[in-house]
């Protein structure tokens, strides 16, 4: 990730431009608790989406777009760059994203199952109703993201929130959180039975409103923010995983 003033790492595709002002526009926001999400501005004034029939645009940049109702055996996107726009209903077998810049862009109902998405950078960007089951996303920054109804199932998630995060009403069973930073992300009403955080920076992270009874890897959640009563939940988990046995059970027979 580069900052002001400095110069993008070698190989990566420039930064889009944005407006240096919205004066006059409303930014819509997705808030969970004391996380509040920017959404993509797609409606805004003189903006147009442009009916595409591919996302391999010149030069590796596509942008003011819409694309969807589409099946497609595989999709590569490499050095690449999605800028303000619709995907809907996109369904893939097989996908591999790679060094890909994503700028406010909603995804909707779209099927990405067993993607493999690596070192890129998602900002303003909306994934609603999406399934992502077995995918893998290991090396993302995310800033500014909502996961909204979405099944995540049996993924392995490698990402890097440097801005607020938002997974609501999403299945995660049996997902994996590997060495992920995820101090910004909320979790609202998401079923995480059996999701395992293994390793990782997840201080701050608010984790209210989801039962916590079937988590893995408690112990990375070190100071997480929980509601009172969740406390027994996480107890649940830990003498689940650490396969205790209660006196009670036992046979004294």
């Amino acid at each position: 990730m580069t900052t002001a003033g400095d110069s993008p790492a070698p190989g990566a595709p420039p930064a889009p431009h944005r407006p240096t002002s919205l004066e006059g526009i409303t930014m819509a926001t997705r808030t969970i608790r004391r996380t509040s999400v920017t959404l993509p501005s797609l409606d805004e004034p003189g903006l147009y989406l442009s009916n595409v029939t591919s996302l391999e645009g010149g030069r590796g940049r596509v942008a003011e777009f819409h694309y969807g109702d589409a099946t497609l055996r595989a999709l590569d996107l490499a050095d690449a760059q999605l800028i303000d726009g619709r995907i809907s209903a996109l369904k893939i077998q097989r996908a591999r994203f790679e060094k890909l810049r994503v700028d406010s862009v909603e995804f909707t109902g779209c099927d990405l199952s067993s993607l493999h998405w690596s070192d890129s950078k998602i900002t303003r960007v909306v994934f609603r109703d999406c399934k992502l089951m077995g995918a893998t996303l290991e090396d993302i920054t995310l800033d500014e993201v909502l996961f909204e109804n979405c099944k995540l199932d049996y993924s392995t998630l490698r990402l890097r929130a440097t801005g607020p995060v938002i997974f609501s009403q999403c299945s995660l069973r049996e997902t994996t959180f590997h060495t992920a930073d995820l101090r910004t992300a909320a979790f609202d009403d998401c079923d995480l039975r059996l999701a395992e955080f293994n390793g990782g920076t997840y201080r701050g992270m608010d984790l209210r409103g989801n039962n916590l009874a079937q988590l893995r890897g408690i112990a990375s959640l070190k100071q997480v923010t929980i509601d009172r009563a969740q406390t027994l939940q996480l107890a649940e988990a830990l003498a689940a995983e650490w396969d205790v046995t209660y006196g009670e059970d036992l046979d004294d027979k």
